[in-house]
């Protein structure tokens, strides 16, 4: 089997999700490539004991990436940082020759997405994927074969989303997600967005135009020390936009990202119906599909239970659920087999590409100018 080596730039909850997917990856029996965490980088070394002591592969521990980045023994980099920093380390991580994998939005802004862009057409052998893994639940996996054989006709509706409720607490000290300076003026559409823009635009829907409306709910938090602080991004996020199917048909997408949406623990979702079916998941129940056909008789909504029909072959029994650890893992997995060569079991079993990050900073820059002049803007370049 062939090792990948790898170095984790930001040790926060996704970098300790990827070290405990690279723990397990017996899970998948039929893999023929395994990562190998070699060398962390965190500004703070409260995280780094985790690490070391789980993972005896580590041999580099610095606070410094750049150090990381000269390491001849890591072959590819996960960077998990606030998005003011994904231009410079991911532009220096693709200098450095080193295949990347970038966790969203890609950039704090469209600018910094097109110097991303513009570093990775100047060394084309450096392999680059975005960070969003719902497509690998094995629902929308469904999905996304419905969608390649034309079960749902044309499309009269779109509907996907994402929802928080933890920041309905008024009293949750502020953090960086909530400043501009970090976050970014896209507020939780940056956050949030790519995750489910992710299987609009791998099926090719485009965005034409977009109306916005987006919510500063809570204006100031806690800042730690005994005062308050501004929220200076956006808490909720609502687009409607005319999209167009790849025949050039229009049809309305909606597109939902609430940090405030009480009741919702980081729940996903995705509804499209069309003129012969439709489908509708969440991660609310992450067995159940619920489904439509017509075919010219009695007009119904059925639902099915979804069982371990992995992309990827797992050893877990067909019966069971997959759970946010197992999709995680199904990114990996299909981030090792573009990286080495190898095909994806499909299309909607792949990471999300930078030219998709590219569409979805089109459409949050479209959207934050529809929320200042209250009208519908034109999502540019589609």
């Amino acid at each position: 089997m062939k090792t990948v080596r790898f170095g984790i730039v930001g040790l926060g909850l996704m970098g300790r999700e990827f070290a405990s997917a690279a723990a397990r990856w017996c899970h998948l029996p039929d893999m023929q490539v395994r990562p190998e965490i070699v060398a962390i980088c965190n500004r703070s070394a409260a995280k780094f004991d985790w690490f070391t002591d789980n993972f005896p592969s580590i041999t580099q521990v610095t606070h410094d990436y750049r150090e990381l980045l000269t390491n001849p023994d890591v072959d590819v980099v996960y960077i998990a940082v606030p998005h003011d920093l994904h231009e410079p380390m991911y532009c220096d991580t693709i200098r450095a020759g080193k295949h990347l994998m970038g966790e969203k939005p890609f950039g704090i802004d469209q600018a910094a997405n097109d110097a991303i862009r513009a570093c990775m057409a100047q060394h084309p052998n450096v392999f680059v994927r975005c960070v969003t893994q719902f497509a690998f639940y094995p629902p929308v996996q469904r999905i996304g074969a419905m969608i390649d054989a034309g079960d749902f006709g044309r499309l009269i509706e779109v509907n996907a989303g994402f929802l928080h409720c933890s920041d309905l607490n008024p009293d949750k000290p502020i953090n960086w997600k909530r400043t501009l300076a970090h976050n970014g003026a896209y507020g939780c559409m940056g956050d949030l967005g790519m995750h489910i823009c992710h299987i609009p635009f791998r099926a090719g829907w485009r965005p034409r135009n977009v109306r916005a409306v987006l919510g500063d709910i809570i204006t100031e938090r806690p800042d730690g020390s005994g005062g308050m602080a501004p929220c200076e991004t956006w808490d909720n996020a609502t687009l409607l936009c005319e999209t167009a199917d790849t025949d050039g048909r229009t049809f309305p997408m909606t597109l939902k990202t609430f940090r405030i949406a009480p009741g919702h623990t980081n729940s996903w979702y995705l509804e499209i119906v069309g003129t012969r079916g439709g489908a509708r998941f969440s991660t609310r129940s992450p067995k159940r599909l619920d489904l439509f056909r017509y075919d010219g008789g009695e007009q119904r909504w059925q639902h099915a239970d979804v069982g371990h029909e992995m992309a990827f072959k797992s050893i877990t029994g067909g019966i069971f659920g997959a759970s946010f650890s197992e999709v995680f893992m199904q990114m990996w997995a299909a981030f090792l087999t573009e990286l080495t060569g190898s095909r994806v079991p499909n299309r909607f079993a792949a990471c999300a590409t930078a030219d998709e990050t590219a569409l979805s900073h089109r459409l949050f820059t479209a959207a934050l100018q529809s929320q200042e002049t209250a009208g519908t803007v034109a999502v540019g370049g589609v």
